[in-house]
C-alpha cells in the first residue's frame, strides 16, 4: 500500500515539475536539436518520373474540378489511376 502512496506521489511530482518551472528554465532543460542530420538520398529516374506525372495530373484535376468537368462518382485516386496509366502511354 506504501510503495502504490508513494509511486503515485512521485509520479504527481514529475507531472507537475514542468509546470512549475519559468519559460526561461523550460527552454534550458528542453533537448537540443541534433545538427547532424542524414543528407536526403537522390530520387531515381522513375521516382522523379512518377512525380512529374503527379504534378500533370494535379494539375489537370484542379482545372477538371473548376471548371465542373468532373465526372459524377469519380475521385481523385479514379483521377489519378487514368491519368497516370494515359501518361504513362505517352498520350
Amino acid at each position: 500500500m506504501r510503495r502504490a502512496i508513494l509511486a503515485v506521489a512521485v509520479a504527481v511530482a514529475l507531472i507537475g515539475a514542468p509546470a512549475l518551472m519559468t519559460p526561461a528554465q523550460a527552454q534550458t532543460t528542453a533537448p537540443a536539436a541534433t545538427t547532424t542530420a542524414k543528407p536526403k538520398k537522390p530520387l531515381s529516374a522513375g521516382q522523379q518520373a512518377m512525380r512529374e506525372r503527379q504534378r500533370k495530373c494535379g494539375g489537370e484535376w484542379k482545372a477538371a474540378k473548376a471548371a465542373g468537368k468532373v465526372e459524377k462518382g469519380m475521385t481523385w485516386p479514379k483521377f489519378w489511376s487514368a491519368c497516370n496509366k494515359r501518361l504513362k502511354a505517352g498520350g
